[in-house]
């Protein structure tokens, strides 16, 4: 999947985005889990039929491009990033428990002001939302082997989020 690119032309909105994020996960015989909008413009989750988180990918407003998101999703990701082919779903090292206190041993040296929520398991890694006084501010991953911590700058300020029912 990586390198991957539809384009929908602009987005407008978050239905547009999620609109977008169906039809590039359509290709893959996924579905849209959770859409985010950022200034920067807009993240969605990609589901298996199963439920199961299966990866990330970016919606540009501008052109309505949709691709795999930039760090985890493509190099860590086992199952649908660039060592997806190269490699098989190895034995998760990190529990997300630990994934957690990870994070937040990370943001209390680099982002004092945030904290953790609860991790959304991918395969190979964690995103877990980051929280200042419980709400939403941004994201970071952490990888389910070695613990190494992926901060997503690229998005810029949180604006909303839309879950799908039946979403993982």
């Amino acid at each position: 999947m990586t390198g991957a690119v539809s384009r929908a032309g602009p987005v407008h909105d978050m239905a547009d985005a999620d609109r977008a994020a169906g039809r590039f996960a359509h290709r893959w015989g996924l579905h849209v889990g959770e859409t985010m909008q950022f200034s920067n413009g807009y993240y969605a989750e990609l589901l298996a039929p199963d439920g199961s988180r299966a990866t990330e990918v970016l919606v540009d407003p501008r052109t309505g491009a949709v691709q795999p998101e930039f760090g985890p999703a493509m190099m860590w990701n086992t199952a649908y990033g660039m060592m997806s082919a190269r490699s098989r779903p190895g034995t998760v090292a990190i529990g997300p428990a630990q994934a957690v206190r990870i994070a937040d041993r990370w943001l209390g040296e680099h982002r004092r002001a945030l904290h953790a929520a609860e991790p959304e398991r991918f395969p190979g890694y964690y995103t877990l939302h980051t929280l200042r006084d419980g709400h939403v501010v941004g994201m970071l991953s952490v990888n389910a082997t070695t613990g190494t911590v992926w901060y997503h700058t690229w998005h810029g300020r949180f604006l909303r989020m839309q879950e799908h029912p039946g979403g993982a």
